[in-house]
């Protein structure tokens, strides 16, 4: 059973724990001895949580005695290291925060801990969670489980590949433009980006500006990014984002049972998106229709107008620039090179910055238009499978593109604050997952959830896993 352990949801992880199949203690070492010898090749976890097997102990009194057992009782868990842990080393991939030890729990920690979770360890990431690839100068570099020569993105990829590679269950990420539902999609796992303030960001660095950063998780199945958000989500009384209970639902749990109608996009409206890319897109608007959903190719007029990236990149890097420049100052020897090019980004002119404010209005209010008749939209994630580490540019159907384009899909959601899914649904001819994103309106999460687990019931990838950390583990 040891070695099955550690590529189970936590979903089952918690079931067997409850029917005393399995004790905690055993899921804790199976992940620990996972984490040894797995994570030298993989470099996703930065930090081991020296309470875990203790804490995993104290669960497995608890189920003895014979209490009542919380949803996640003995389930280890992991968080990017952008999220605070009592006790345990946050240090924000860099270097000037070497050593840091936070006194209090992010309230997604401490949130999943109240659930029965355990803390196992943190979780690679860019500096300050600022790019598209988890890579630093205090940590280094993560590799995706499925090819080392590929990477698993960012601004999560620590959290993506370790969940990917066996090394743990469920994790907490963060996502501004790309980072949980990228990740997630290079790696094969599924991410889980809810309305914008639906989970609080209450212990997340950097605290300001949050107006397009979102928590969310990572997981191994549907089901359990659904879990997850059931004890993430509702306000804190700290995040002043966050004022949405999580009994408002304005998705399938409103409905009252009526037909579903989802529209599939590709292009145009995300810009270029490799063929391969393109057919799973295809793929999964077939299998929803097989399952008696009303699904149907459409465009959306804003997407073609308004480049959501740069609108967004034009207001975050100024909002940035304050937090950035007060957390460096005096160590400016110390910051990684993407940190360096927010601080080399132009000013934006006054002018421009309302202009792009205004246009995330316009979008907002395309969104809206189509949701008046579609209940979902299905559509890539990333342009293209896996690619390689430090990429400056993309070749996609025999044109050249910016590596930033990797984000043209997913930008639009944070921007606007819309809830997004993302799951594998095929693979490429080099072997590496291929996720597909669905995406439904504000304060909508059921929908997505509903549509992503009926997806993932057909889905004829669910049960891969890389065999590179099949390997690590047999050596």
């Amino acid at each position: 059973m040891a070695t099955e352990l550690y590529f189970q949801d936590a979903t089952r992880l918690a079931e067997l724990i409850r029917t005393k199949e399995v004790s905690p203690v055993e899921v804790m070492q199976a992940h620990l001895d996972r984490i040894e010898a797995t994570n030298p090749g993989i470099n996703a976890i930065v930090a081991v949580s020296d309470d875990a097997l203790k804490a995993a102990k104290r669960a497995e009194a608890v189920v003895m005695a014979g209490h009542e057992l919380a949803p996640l009782h003995g389930v280890p868990f992991t968080a990017k290291d952008s999220y605070d842990t009592a006790g345990v080393l946050t240090q924000l991939g860099s270097p000037i925060f070497k050593g840091r030890i936070p006194d209090t729990d992010a309230t997604g920690v401490a949130r999943l801990k109240k659930a029965g979770g355990i803390l196992l360890a943190k979780t690679n990431l860019p500096e300050f969670s600022f790019w598209i690839e988890s890579e630093n100068l205090l940590s280094g570099r993560t590799l995706n489980p499925w090819n080392p020569d590929r990477s698993p993105g960012g601004s999560s990829g620590g959290e993506s590949a370790a969940i990917a590679a066996g090394m743990s269950p469920l994790g907490l990420a963060t996502d501004v433009a790309i980072s949980v539902r990228g990740p997630a999609a290079l790696t094969g796992v599924v991410g889980f980006k809810a309305t914008h303030g639906r989970i609080p960001m209450t212990g997340i660095w950097p605290r300001v500006p949050r107006r397009f950063w979102h928590a969310g998780p990572i997981a191994r199945s549907v089901r359990d990014v659904a879990l997850a958000y059931s004890l993430l989500a509702g306000p804190d009384g700290a995040d002043g984002y966050s004022t949405s209970p999580l009994a408002v639902d304005s998705g399938v749990g409103a409905m009252l049972g009526r037909p579903l109608r989802v529209g599939w996009l590709v292009e145009p409206g995300f810009g270029l998106v490799a063929d391969d890319v393109a057919k799973t897109v295809h793929a999964a608007a077939d299998a929803l229709r097989t399952a008696g959903i009303t699904v149907e190719p459409v465009r959306i007029p804003v997407l073609e107008e308004i480049n959501a990236l740069e609108v967004l990149w034009k207001i975050q890097a100024m909002e940035t620039k304050p937090a950035f420049r007060k957390a460096t100052a005096g160590h400016e020897d110390l910051i990684f090179k993407h940190v360096r090019a927010v601080f080399d980004t132009r000013d934006t002119s006054i002018e421009d910055f309302i202009i792009a404010e205004q246009q995330i209005e316009q979008m907002r209010d395309g969104f809206a238009q189509y949701f008046q008749r579609y209940d979902a939209l299905l559509c890539p994630v990333t342009p293209v499978a896996g690619h390689g580490h430090d990429a400056t540019e993309f070749v996609i159907n025999g044109q050249t593109v910016s590596s930033l384009h990797v984000m043209d899909a997913t930008a639009p959601l944070s921007v606007t604050g819309l809830p997004g899914l993302t799951l594998r649904f095929g693979t490429s001819a080099e072997g590496l997952p291929i996720g597909v994103q669905l995406v439904a309106p504000w304060l909508a999460e059921s929908t997505v959830l509903h549509l992503g687990a009926l997806l993932e019931s057909m889905s004829p990838v669910r049960h891969l896993h890389p065999a590179l950390a099949a390997k690590a583990v047999a050596a």
